[in-house]
């Protein structure tokens, strides 16, 4: 027979000793703090979204604008005056 586990015991030892006191208002306290994490969350990507697609219509503009302008096709050779 195996000697019994001392994590077991441990466990066992923790669970028989009373229960510590819990505030009646821990349920709707940890609800609150969730709520602002996820609404800071929801913020934080809202907020990248927009960076990132302020950052893409920024490059867009910037290439439209840089962008070298084609020479027309239907000039004629420059004519040698010699």
């Amino acid at each position: 027979m195996m000697p019994p586990d001392r994590k077991e015991e441990e466990v066992r030892r923790v669970l028989d000793t009373p229960h510590p006191y819990v505030p009646a208002d821990l349920a709707e306290r940890a609800a609150e703090r969730g709520r602002r994490i996820l609404r800071r969350r929801r913020v934080v990507h809202q907020l990248l979204w927009l960076l990132l697609v302020a950052a893409i219509v920024t490059g867009v503009v910037f290439a439209v604008l840089e962008w070298p302008d084609p020479q027309p096709l239907d000039t004629t050779p420059p004519v040698d005056t010699w």
